[in-house]
Order: structure tokens, then C-alpha cells, then sequence
């Protein structure tokens, strides 16, 4: 017997048990560990995205002075020696992740002498990304990869890339001052100076799991669920693109600095609010990402060392831990109060550091979106130089700044004290951002530190983001041109004259009837006499009760001419609403027709049936009445729906709708010869230009038959029979215009006018694809004399929503904040319209008028207003706009920003798809979800719709009701009416469903599978497998598990999409899967190839538990 054996059997049963125990502890950690709860969230990310480059840490420096490459590389060795984090790979042994310390790895380190040529900016940046670019085998190593590049005799560059999983910002500083430390003393022919380190990063992944397992967090995870109660998923930050469906993680950066007085000052502000330099820094971009994003509850992600122990301060390994910090931005605070906010928030944070964020994450278990991380998507580092310049052995380093190409978040701010100053880079997610809009970003915070430096006490709301040159650039892209139009009087005159010029040519042609402009005007002219003989006059209204025919336009041009503005009363409006619109017009007297006057309620006014005063007018003149009008007189007043139910009259005036026909005519000429097609009813607005524009111009205007507007056959007829050469369509009328064959044969057509709702992409590259006319896209509310803006579409590949386009002559539109600041470019804000198209306000309603229409900030001089649209819209970079929706038809959804157009869009680029509108349906309280109405032919079930948009989306924006129609209902004018949708229907699929049994073989494995995994007694074909406790590493198992029991290779990504047994079998079903279905009952478990893998894993543990004894204790602190 050996000594040791002897020793072993003095021992008592219970030392004997403690020994093996620590022994076989001991071997473990020699072999391997369990990974770290930080490292096990990147090694799902690797995973779910192989080779993610958001995961390799790069870093060079340049090496000025004599350089031995042999020391380098015994250094280099040394290091790889002294740290089992780069001597560890990583495997899956039973389903779960492991890191295994290899006795040794090669040191992976290429040389490249780069001769004459010498090394440029462009050749460095290649020769790193090609470095980091080459995937790490994290199961054979090494995850530390060197190149050094010889620029010259005196000059060298050391690249590194190392792998996340075994490394953080701080190991890079612990690398560097050790490769210095040994080169000097390896240089002068001395040992190691460095002292072996008494533990290792396996100790540490061990010790935490174990922490985990057996502290009592009640405390820490109590905090943490108080301090994110609540808190939105996402930080709605406007993007360049729409955002992917599943994260890329592809980066790029943009530098950043702030001068050493600066970062001065602020540290100053900072210590007499009892706070840091880094949390005032924080502050300050919390308040960059609360104006970008016009969102008061904030969540950023805060790096800690997660070096709480002074043992591993010198280790090289993953311990960095992101924690959440929440500010709360919302009643406009100054900046002391946010910093004030943000302080506390760190302070409690720092509190509560210990528990990895992986661990709160799966206490909170927010919604799983493939598209960005859970909790915060925007993050900031801010620590000291990893590589300050230094110096050893007469060799001189110096750190050389990386660009970033790999993004973990969709913004993150890294920076690093720079000798008093800052310096560092903004990285972004270039899948969502452009460069130029991040590098606006970042002068916006260098503005926002200098502003609250100056004044803090200013409310973050009015710190400026633009210099005054960008500012006074923005209120330029938002002024239409200056334009006048000299001896062209109101439009009943511009009438007049086209009357004079061509008396002969037809005016107005109905159902096969024709007026030329000669009696058109005289006929307008007599009603108009009979209508000043009974009071009208300036600012007079007069109600007009009429069907579509020549009556109206003579009606209409009458009241003009009179000096009145008139009112348009739908008959076929319900009664209740006319008799409403009746009594807030308090018209004196009004115009109709035999035929609607038995439709109209009792009214006070005085009553005149124009088709029944033929004697009448025949007594009247026929010359053009003499009236005095005013710019700022009553032209017509409309009404629109209003929030409270109530219509509110717009009071729109001469000087607003003369700019608006003149410029109209300006861009879109007309003349004698064209047709222009009148269908819109004409209590709204879009009618005013289809009367008067061609009556202005000399043109025909062609008025279609009553309810003509709805029938696309009809109108497709029309269009060909009349020789139509303008027309308008709401997009929804004109997507049901493109179902016709022959919209082909609309040949005459010349201009399509859209407006009234958002005109998608596709609509109006298929109107192109089958029409040569020119589409317009025009924009405006009824408050702005009809249109404020202007897109003339063209065919190209423009991947980005249609625009409204640019500002029309004399109008301006702007895009503000809250609190009436030009935003930058790419920046949502309310749209305001301001200039000659302003409308007076609102009939009767100065309350609301004093609320809409607002003084103009802007204007030199003061006195001018604005009209606040209650729309959002953001500017691009070339000037043009972007409608993003009503800001009253937004949805929140889970804290999440939805916009229903963007679903929309996905929806209809599904070939079957024809039309979609998407809304937000309350089930219940606090339970909205979303319900997409379709049509098209063949439209696929619920689950392949779902699927369809699980590809091109994030799972938050599919829907979770599909109902399919025969058409989308319209109001009379041809808009979507949201009101006559139906409700969803009860068998419309839940994103939470009772618990339903499987239908077939395939459900019923993947439930047992599921069952056994989650330790649960059933599992339904609708429940979600993250919502009955699954997670990331159970998902991990899951993917094995289906490919060694079912023969079923499914992706990580997969199995994040599918996350229910019924999406899941559907899947594995689809035509083309390699494998449908299950293994046979009984057939052998999954392959030969499969056991033998298992049993060598068993006959491996084993072995080495055997050898632990034998083994020798290299380690200290076991």
C-alpha cells in the first residue's frame, strides 16, 4: 500500500466522503464547468446566430520601437498559460453547455509583413475585420486570435479578437498590462514578475451557480421587479428601416467626444448633486434617447464590472453584467431632476448588481422577440482606457481605435476617459440606422451636455438639438416656395374669366348633357342675384342640399358670386346628422331640389328649390353680380367627424382655397381640352378642387352620376367614354379600380390625384405598372384648404414608405415636439401647417379653435398661426415627408409602439392579400390585441398568415385575429370605415388559448417531449413553450432532443417562431421538410451514430473521475 493509500483508510467515513467529494469537485473544475449565467445568454446567442460578430471584442495597437517577436510570443504563451479562460472551449454534454479547460491550446498569432506598400486606414480596418471576421470553433479553440502586421523596421500593429464567452472590456486591460509586464522582463532575460493567480474563471462560474442556487434573492428580485414594473419592451427610437424581423447584429459606429472643460463642467454638476460624472453623462442620454424617441419612460443598460471579489480582478473572463437603469422623463423635468432620478436609479442598481441580468430576465420573462433584446435595446460604457498609451522595454503602445461591425444593441454609447476629455464611438445596428442619422445623434448629446452645463435647471424638453443653422434648415424645408399670381382674382372670378375667354366650350357635361361656360354663367349669375335679394352676402352662409348634377355646380358658383359661403348637406347623410348640421350653420337660406327637400329635416331657413325657380331667375340679371370679397371671407364651410361625436364646421376662406386651385394649376397644368372627372360627395373637401379647378382653367368638368363614386365598373366606363384626363381616388377606391381588366384602357387619363389616406408602395407602383397617367400623392385636412403637400410617384425600388412630399406654394409644415421644437430629420413629431392655406377655425367652436390653431413661433413679426394636425410625420434627409399615422391611432401594445401601417404593408405583400387595415381590439382590461381585416382571393388560413408575418416582423405585431371579407367597408367617400368593421370572431386564434389536446401523432411528441422537459402533466397545442416556464437553455435541450429522438433538425430561430405545438408540428409538416412526422413506435432511438455519442459521453465521465485522484493540484485557493 502507498502512502496516500494509507492515509485514505485513516480516514473516517465522513472525512473519507468530504475528500471525494472536494476530489471529485476538484477534477470537475480541471476538465470542465458549468458556464456562467452571463455566458450561458451568449452561448444561446451563438446558437440562435453562429458567428455573431456583436460577439467577438476586437482591439489593436500600434507598437512604435524595436520589437523581438519571439518575446512577444513567449509572452503571449505565458499568458494563454496563466489564464484557463483562453485555454477553454465549449461543448453540449447531456443537453447542457459546458466549458472545458484544455491542458493546452496553440497560440494563435500569424505575422503579415505588409514591405513598401506600408499600412493605410483601409488596410487596417480590412486586415481587423478579417481577423475578427473568421468564425471561432467554440467547441476545438483557441477563442483569442492575434495577427501582427510589420509596417516597418521601427512599427508594428498587434491585432486581437477575442471571443465574448472568455473575455470583457476590462480582461482586454488585464491582457495588455500583463503582455507589457512579461515582455520587459522576458526582453531582459528575467522570469514571470507575475504571481500565479490563485483562482480561475471556472471558480468563479461555479461559485455563482452555486450562489444562485443556494442565496436567498427574494430581496434583489423583489427590487428588480418593482424597478421594471410596468416598463415599456421597447425604446421606440425612430428608425432609417423597417426593423427586421429576427436581429442581424450587424454594427458600425460613429465617433464621439466631449473636450476635457466640458467634461469639466459636468463633473462639477454632477458632485454638487451628489452624483457621478457617469450617471450625469447617463442623464444626458437618457435625455438624447427621450427626445429622439418622444418616450418618457427610459430604460438604458448600465455595464458592471461584476469583479465584486478582489480575487478576480485579475482574471481574464466574461464578469461583465448590463443592468437596467429606468428614468422616469415624463412632466418635463429640468435636468437636475433627471440627473437627480438617474442617481437614485444607479444607486439602487448598484445595490442589487449580483444578480446577472440572464437571472431577471427570467423572473420578469418579457414577450420573446427575436427581433431586439429583452428589457433595454440601447446601452452605455463609460470606464477608462483598456489601452492607455504606455511604454515597456523601449517598446512604445499606443491603442488604435476599431471600427465596430458587430451591434449586440440597437444603440450603445462606449466611451473612455481620454485624459480629462471623452472619447469613444456610438455603435449602431446599420439594419436600422444610417450613419448619418447616428452621427446626428451624437452631435445632439455634445449639445445636450453643453446645455444643461449652461443652465441646469432648463427643462429637458427645451434643450436644444439643433444649432441654429440646422434649426433655421429645418423651418426652410418645412416653407413651401413663395409664389404670386398676379391679376387672378377669388376662383368664382378666375370662373368669370374663363367665361369670357372661351364662351363657347363646355363647361359642365352630366349623363350626356352639357352646359357651355357662357350659360353656366349666366344661369350661376341669376341665382346668384336671387340669393343677394334674400340677404346673402359676405360671411353669409348659405346650406346646400343637392344631388350630384349641374343644379349643384350652378348652386355652388351662385353662392360664390354672391359674396356667401356655403354649406354642403349630403341628403344622403341620416337625417339626425342633417337637422344637427342645420342648426350649427344657422344658414339663412337654403338651396335643394325638388326630389331632396321631402329628405331634409325642419329648419328656419328660407327655402329655395332651384329646379322649381325657373320663372324666377329668368326675371334676374344675367351679368356677373358686384360684390366686394375679401381674401378673409367665408368661401364654404365643411364639416368633419369630431372626437366628441359632434361634427365641427371648418371655416375656409377665399385667400386659402385661391392658393391652393392656383397652385395646383401651376404643377399640374390644364387647359381647354380636359375632362376632369367630379365623384366625391361633396361634403368633403377633395370636391372643392374637382368643381373648380377645371372651371378655372377652361377645361370640362364631367360630373359623375349620384352614387356613382362607389361603382368601379361605372367609373371605369366613364373614364373612357368622357375621355377623363384627371381624377381623383382615395387609395382604397383606387386599389379596387385595379381589380377591373380594362383599367388598361384608360388611356386618356393624364393626372391621378391620391389623398385621404396613406397611399401604399405597392398600390402605386401597380397603378404605374398598368396606366401611363402621372400619380400624385397629395396631402392635407380639411383645416388646410384640402392639400399642404405634394409627391409626384415614380417606378423605382425604394424600399421606404411612400412620402407625402414637399410643402405646396405658400404653406408651411412643420414637424414639432410637444413643446413646438423642430425636430431633426428622421425624427416623428406632430405635423403643423401654417401659411395661406389656413383655414379660419372652427364654426362655432373657439374653444377648439383656440386649441388647434396655435400662434406660429416661427413667424418674423408675430400674428401668424399654426394648425396642430394631430398627425405624425417625420422629414427625410432630401426634404420629403413621411406620413407615420393619426397620433390618436397609434397602438400600444405590451409598452410596445405599433404602427398598424407597417403591419399593413407586410400584409399586403403577400400575393394573395389584396387589402388589409389592422386595428387594435380591447378583449378586456389591459388586454388589447391586434385584428387585421383582409381581403383578396384565396386568402390563406390564420396560422399561414401568422407565419407569413413571423418572417418579415417581430412576434409582438402579428396579429392575433385574422378576418378575411368580401371588400372593406367605405364610408361615402371612399375611406375605410373603421365602424362598420365586424368584431372578431370567437374562433379566431388567441395568442393565449385553453388548453386544447393534440390532434395526431406528431402534437402528441412534441408534447411528451415538452412535458419531460418542463416537468409539466400536459401540455396544450396552443400554449407557448416560454409561457409554461421555458427558457434558453431548455430551448437548447429541446433542438437535441427533437434531433436525437424524432430525426428533426430545427434551428434555434425555428424554435423561437414556432413556440407552440401546433406552429411547431405545422412546421416540421410544411411541403419540403426533410423529415415530417415522428420516428416509427419502437423503431431505434434515434441513430446508432446517436447512442454511440451518449455512451462515449458516459465512458468519459467516468475515466474522468477516475483520474481525478491521480491528479496533481496545479491550482491554490481548492
Amino acid at each position: 500500500m502507498s502512502e496516500i493509500d494509507d492515509r485514505l483508510a485513516a480516514l473516517t467515513p465522513e472525512q473519507r466522503a468530504l475528500f471525494e467529494k472536494l476530489l471529485a469537485e476538484s477534477g470537475q473544475a480541471e476538465d470542465s464547468f458549468p458556464l456562467s449565467v452571463t455566458q450561458q445568454g451568449i452561448w444561446f446567442q451563438e446558437q440562435l446566430h453562429p458567428n455573431n460578430p456583436a460577439y467577438v471584442i476586437p482591439a489593436a495597437a500600434r507598437l512604435d520601437g524595436p520589437l523581438d517577436t519571439a518575446v512577444l510570443r513567449a509572452a503571449l504563451r505565458e499568458i494563454v498559460r496563466r489564464h484557463e479562460s483562453l485555454r477553454t472551449t465549449f461543448e453540449l454534454r447531456d443537453g447542457q453547455p459546458v466549458q472545458v479547460v484544455r491542458a493546452e491550446l496553440p497560440l494563435d498569432l500569424t505575422e503579415e509583413d505588409l514591405g513598401a506598400g506600408g499600412l493605410d486606414e483601409e488596410l487596417f480596418h480590412r486586415r481587423m475585420s478579417e481577423l475578427r471576421g473568421e468564425p471561432f470553433d467554440l467547441a476545438a479553440g483557441p477563442l483569442l486570435r492575434l495577427r501582427l502586421l510589420h509596417v516597418g523596421p521601427q512599427e508594428a500593429v498587434l491585432l486581437v479578437a477575442m471571443h465574448h464567452l472568455v473575455s470583457d472590456g476590462w480582461s482586454v486591460g488585464v491582457l495588455v498590462s500583463e503582455l507589457l509586464a512579461l515582455y520587459e522582463a522576458f526582453a531582459a532575460g528575467r522570469p514571470s514578475p507575475l504571481p500565479d493567480l490563485e483562482i480561475h474563471y471556472g471558480d468563479f462560474a461555479g461559485w455563482q451557480q452555486q450562489w444562485l442556487r443556494d442565496a436567498d434573492l427574494t430581496a434583489d428580485l423583489a427590487y428588480w421587479r418593482a424597478h421594471l414594473a410596468g416598463a415599456p419592451a421597447a425604446l421606440a427610437l425612430p428608425t432609417d428601416r423597417p426593423r427586421p424581423a429576427v436581429q442581424g447584429f450587424h454594427g458600425a459606429s460613429v465617433p464621439f467626444a466631449l473636450p476635457e472643460p466640458l467634461m469639466r463642467e459636468l463633473g462639477a454638476l454632477a458632485k454638487r448633486h451628489g452624483a457621478t460624472t457617469y450617471m450625469a453623462l447617463l442623464a444626458a442620454f437618457q435625455v438624447l434617447l427621450h427626445r429622439h424617441a418622444d418616450q418618457d419612460d427610459v430604460v438604458v443598460g448600465v455595464p458592471t464590472a461584476g469583479r465584486g471579489r478582489a480575487e478576480v480582478e485579475p482574471l481574464i473572463g466574461f464578469f461583465v453584467n448590463t443592468l437596467p437603469v429606468r428614468t422616469d422623463l415624463s412632466g418635463n423635468p429640468d435636468f437636475v431632476q433627471v440627473l437627480t432620478r438617474t442617481r437614485d436609479a444607479c444607486l439602487g442598481l448598484y445595490a442589487h448588481q449580483d444578480v446577472p441580468f440572464e437571472r431577471i430576465v427570467t423572473e420578469l420573462r418579457p414577450a420573446r422577440d427575436l427581433s431586439r433584446p429583452p428589457v433595454f435595446q440601447t446601452c452605455l460604457t463609460y470606464q477608462s482606457d483598456p489601452l492607455p498609451a504606455r511604454e515597456s522595454a523601449g517598446l512604445r503602445l499606443r491603442r488604435l481605435p476599431v471600427r465596430a461591425e458587430g451591434a449586440r444593441f440597437d444603440l450603445e454609447l462606449q466611451c473612455f476617459d481620454d485624459n480629462g476629455g471623452l472619447h469613444g464611438w456610438f455603435e449602431y445596428d446599420r439594419d436600422l440606422f444610417d450613419e448619418r442619422t447616428v452621427a446626428r445623434m451624437a452631435d445632439h448629446l455634445r449639445r445636450i451636455v453643453e446645455g444643461v452645463v449652461a443652465d441646469p435647471r432648463t427643462p429637458v424638453g427645451h434643450l436644444p438639438l439643433l444649432d441654429d443653422g440646422e434649426r433655421a434648415g429645418a423651418l426652410a424645408a418645412g416653407t413651401g416656395p413663395d409664389a404670386e399670381w398676379p391679376g387672378r382674382g377669388w376662383i368664382h372670378q378666375c370662373f368669370e374669366e374663363a367665361a369670357r375667354r372661351t364662351p363657347a366650350a363646355e363647361a359642365v357635361r352630366f349623363e350626356g348633357d352639357s352646359l357651355d361656360y357662357a350659360e353656366l354663367n349666366r344661369r350661376a349669375n341669376r341665382l346668384a342675384h336671387r340669393l343677394r335679394r334674400s340677404g346673402v352676402g359676405r360671411d353669409v352662409l348659405v346650406g346646400v342640399a343637392m344631388e350630384r348634377s349641374p343644379d349643384l355646380v350652378v348652386s355652388l358658383l351662385a353662392v360664390l358670386k354672391a359674396g356667401g359661403a356655403y354649406v354642403p348637406l349630403d341628403p344622403g347623410h341620416p337625417p339626425d346628422r342633417l337637422a344637427y348640421l342645420l342648426r350649427d350653420a344657422r344658414a339663412p337660406v337654403l338651396l335643394t331640389q325638388a326630389r331632396v327637400r321631402a329628405l331634409l329635416p325642419a329648419t328656419d331657413a328660407e327655402i329655395l328649390c332651384v329646379d322649381e325657380l325657373a320663372e324666377q331667375l329668368a326675371a334676374e340679371s344675367a351679368d356677373d353680380p358686384e360684390v366686394a370679397v375679401d381674401g378673409e371671407d367665408l368661401a364654404y364651410v365643411i364639416h368633419t367627424s369630431g372626437s366628441t361625436g359632434r361634427p365641427k364646421g371648418v371655416m375656409n376662406v377665399h385667400a386659402a382655397i385661391r392658393n391652393r386651385l392656383l397652385w395646383m394649376q401651376d404643377a399640374f397644368p390644364i387647359g381647354p381640352g380636359d375632362r376632369v372627372l367630379q365623384k366625391t360627395p361633396f361634403s368633403f373637401d377633395v370636391s372643392v378642387w374637382e368643381f373648380f379647378w377645371p372651371l378655372m382653367t377652361g377645361a370640362t368638368l364631367v360630373v359623375a352620376r349620384p352614387e356613382g363614386h362607389r361603382d368601379s365598373r361605372y367609373l371605369i366606363e366613364t373614364i373612357r367614354a368622357e375621355a377623363i384626363t384627371a381624377v381623383h381616388f382615395v387609395p382604397s377606391m383606387l386599389q379596387v379600380l385595379l381589380r377591373e381588366p380594362d383599367v388598361e384602357e384608360c388611356t386618356s387619363l393624364r393626372h391621378v390625384v391620391c389623398s385621404g389616406e396613406a397611399l401604399p408602395r405597392r398600390l402605386a407602383q401597380a397603378f404605374l405598372d398598368r396606366s401611363g397617367a402621372r400619380l400624385h400623392n397629395l396631402y392635407g385636412p380639411t383645416e388646410a384648404a384640402i392639400d399642404v403637400t405634394a409627391w409626384t410617384c415614380r417606378r423605382d425600388e425604394d424600399p421606404r414608405p411612400l412620402p407625402i412630399g414637399l410643402p405646396i406654394a405658400n404653406t408651411r409644415v412643420h414637424v414639432l415636439d410637444r413643446h413646438l421644437r423642430p425636430v431633426p430629420p428622421g425624427v416623428p413629431g406632430e405635423l403643423h401647417l401654417g401659411g395661406r392655406n389656413l383655414a379660419r377655425g372652427y364654426l362655432n367652436r373657439p374653444e377648439l379653435t383656440a386649441e388647434r390653431f396655435v400662434e406660429d413661433p416661427f413667424a418674423p413679426g408675430g400674428g401668424a398661426r399654426l394648425y396642430r394636425t394631430g398627425d405624425l410625420a417625420r422629414r427625410r434627409e432630401d426634404g420629403a415627408l413621411e406620413y407615420l399615422g393619426r397620433l390618436d391611432h397609434q397602438v400600444k401594445l405590451r409598452g410596445l409602439r405599433v404602427e398598424p401601417g407597417e403591419i399593413e404593408a407586410a400584409l399586403t405583400a403577400h400575393e394573395r392579400v389584396r387589402e388589409a387595415l389592422v386595428l387594435a381590439h380591447e378583449h378586456g382590461p389591459d388586454d388589447v390585441r391586434l385584428v387585421a381585416y383582409l381581403t383578396g382571393e384565396d386568402v390563406p388560413p390564420a396560422g399561414r398568415l401568422a407565419e407569413f408575418l413571423r418572417r418579415r416582423l417581430p412576434e409582438y405585431m402579428v396579429p392575433s385575429h385574422f378576418t378575411v371579407l368580401p371588400a372593406l367597408p367605405l364610408t361615402v367617400n371612399g375611406k375605410v370605415d373603421r365602424a362598420a368593421l365586424p368584431a372578431p370572431g370567437a374562433d379566431r386564434p388567441e395568442l393565449r388559448s385553453a388548453f386544447a389536446e393534440p390532434r395526431d401523432e406528431l402534437e402528441r411528441a412534441i408534447a411528451a417531449l415538452w412535458c419531460r422537459l418542463l416537468g409539466v402533466e400536459r401540455v396544450g397545442v396552443q400554449d407557448s413553450f416560454f409561457d409554461l416556464g421555458g427558457h434558453s437553455l431548455l430551448l437548447a435541450r429541446l433542438r437535441v432532443e427533437l434531433a436525437e429522438t424524432m430525426r428533426q433538425e430545427v434551428s434555434m430561430v425555428e424554435l423561437f417562431q414556432y413556440p407552440t405545438v401546433a406552429s411547431l408540428a405545422a412546421f416540421l409538416n410544411r411541403p419540403g421538410s426533410a423529415a415530417p412526422g415522428t420516428a416509427a413506435p419502437g423503431a431505434p432511438a434515434p441513430s446508432t451514430a446517436a447512442r454511440e455519442r451518449a455512451e462515449a459521453r458516459r465512458q468519459t465521465q467516468d475515466q474522468r473521475q477516475r483520474a481525478a485522484a491521480r491528479r496533481t493540484h496545479s491550482r491554490k485557493g481548492r
